[in-house]
Formats: C-alpha cells, sequence, structure tokens
C-alpha cells in the first residue's frame, strides 16, 4: 500500500498521508514518497491549489514514527531530519497555494507540515502542537522557525517549551489556525475557499505568493522591489487583458493561466 496517495481533480491536487494504522506517521520511506508528489505537483501546470490531508478517522500525522525511530542509528535519525526538513521547505517553496486540512491528531512534525503549508484548516476539538521537547528533542522540521513567524515570538516560546497540546479552537485564537469547523462541514469550508482562491487569475496567484513570502525575508524597500518586478511578470498576460474585457462586458472572467 503506498503511504502518499496523490489525486487530482482538475485544478485541485490533494496529497493523503496514507498510513491510518500508524496515525500517519512519518517513516523514511513515507518521506521519500512525499518528496516525489509534491515535486510531481510542482510541475504540473494544470495544478492551481495542493491539500494536504491524513488518512483515516483519528489523525492528520503524529509526526516521526517513534517504532522506526527506536531501530535507528543516530545517523540514520539525521539522515531522517535532513530529508524531512527538505521536504517541508519544498512544500513551503510550491507556486501554488497550500493547505493543510488537519482532520485529526497533528503533532510533531504533523504540525510542522501543517506550518509549511499556506494556510491550516482544522476540524473542532482536534488536538495539535509541536511537543517534540517532551520527547527529549527539538522540533526539527521547521517548527522553531515558522511558528514564530505565524503566532510571534513569545507565543511560539510558550507552545514549544512547556510541548503544550492545543485544540483547533485555541490554536485559531492564536492565529495558528486559519479556521475551524466541525469535521463533517470541513470538506465543504475547505472546498468553499479553494473556489475563491480558483476564481482568480493563476500566475497573479502565484506572483502575489511569491511576492509575499520572499518580501518577508527582506526590508521594506527590498520588498517593494520585488513586488515590483512580479507584477511586471502580470503585466504581458493573456489573463490580464482577459480581466480588463470581461470588466468592460460586465462578465466573470475566464483565465486559462497564461
Amino acid at each position: 500500500m503506498e503511504s502518499i496517495v496523490y489525486d487530482k481533480d482538475k485544478q485541485v491536487a490533494t496529497v493523503i498521508l496514507n498510513r491510518p494504522e500508524a496515525m500517519n506517521a512519518f517513516n523514511y520511506d513515507m518521506l521519500c514518497e512525499l518528496e516525489q508528489v509534491v515535486e510531481k505537483a510542482r510541475i504540473d501546470p494544470d495544478v492551481r491549489v495542493v491539500k494536504f490531508i491524513g488518512a483515516g478517522e483519528r489523525a492528520f500525522c503524529v509526526g516521526a514514527d517513534l517504532k522506526e525511530r527506536k531501530t535507528l542509528t543516530d545517523q540514520e535519525v539525521k539522515r531522517n531530519i535532513f530529508k524531512i526538513g527538505e521536504v517541508f521547505s519544498k512544500i513551503e517553496q510550491l507556486p501554488q497555494p497550500t493547505l493543510a486540512v488537519i482532520n485529526g491528531y497533528a503533532f510533531g512534525g504533523g504540525m510542522e507540515l501543517a506550518l509549511a503549508c499556506d494556510f491550516r484548516f482544522a476540524a473542532a476539538d482536534v488536538g495539535l502542537g509541536l511537543t517534540e521537547t517532551s520527547l527529549g528533542i527539538i522540533p526539527g522540521a521547521g517548527g522553531t522557525q515558522r511558528l514564530p513567524r505565524i503566532v510571534g515570538e513569545t507565543k511560539a516560546l510558550e507552545l514549544i517549551l512547556t510541548a503544550e497540546r492545543l485544540l483547533a479552537q485555541e490554536a485559531e485564537k492564536v492565529g495558528l489556525v486559519t479556521k475551524v469547523s466541525p469535521l463533517y462541514e470541513l470538506n465543504d469550508v475547505v472546498d468553499g475557499f479553494i473556489s475563491r482562491i480558483l476564481a482568480n487569475a493563476p500566475i497573479a496567484l502565484q506572483q502575489a505568493k511569491f511576492a509575499i513570502k520572499e518580501g518577508m525575508k527582506v526590508d521594506l524597500q527590498t520588498g517593494l522591489q520585488i513586488e515590483r518586478k512580479a507584477y511586471e511578470l502580470t503585466i504581458p498576460t493573456e489573463d490580464r487583458i482577459e480581466a480588463l474585457t470581461a470588466f468592460a462586458e460586465k462578465r466573470k472572467p475566464v483565465f486559462k493561466g497564461r
């Protein structure tokens, strides 16, 4: 059985973490499979949104497979940490908007995967958090860097140093989760949000994401230059002309991503 399932429905790619018997915990082979499907989504010109979800009813992902971890040498642990960090960086760098659909527990590396996504939607009452310090380690797949950029330094310190497990509703209050909804409504809420994204021009979406992500790494004036260059890439597109034509004709534009 594949530990990662990749499904594409028109313009939306769904990446399913598919080890429900292990609460979708990551072993090394699973990380390698995840890397492959992320690359597949990245180069597919038809994919405009990528979402990640866990198989089964219990977990999104509970992080590293601790049963495997107990059998590994120190060098193999380092190999795994390098791989998971590398794969999550590739998720963060996807040109398309990305969503984590947190349908169950999200701890450790599972939460770090969600942090690498642009948006996090969670089912009510699911537990999530970066709990690594309770296991004698620290978040090693970007958690110490991405969490403070999302919730602020002090809150990130609190959550990581206490290894606190939050309910989704609490996570939403501190900005860690984009939106919480009952589990039975979660997919509809996510689909509605994706529809709002897909109504807009694909090249503009990617350039806006690029400008925001890259601009946050630099000072304001450099960020403004990044924004200007990103804007310039949208000027010769057919989609920009289509938007102007549709406005004049009082209809919705039909964007083609070119």
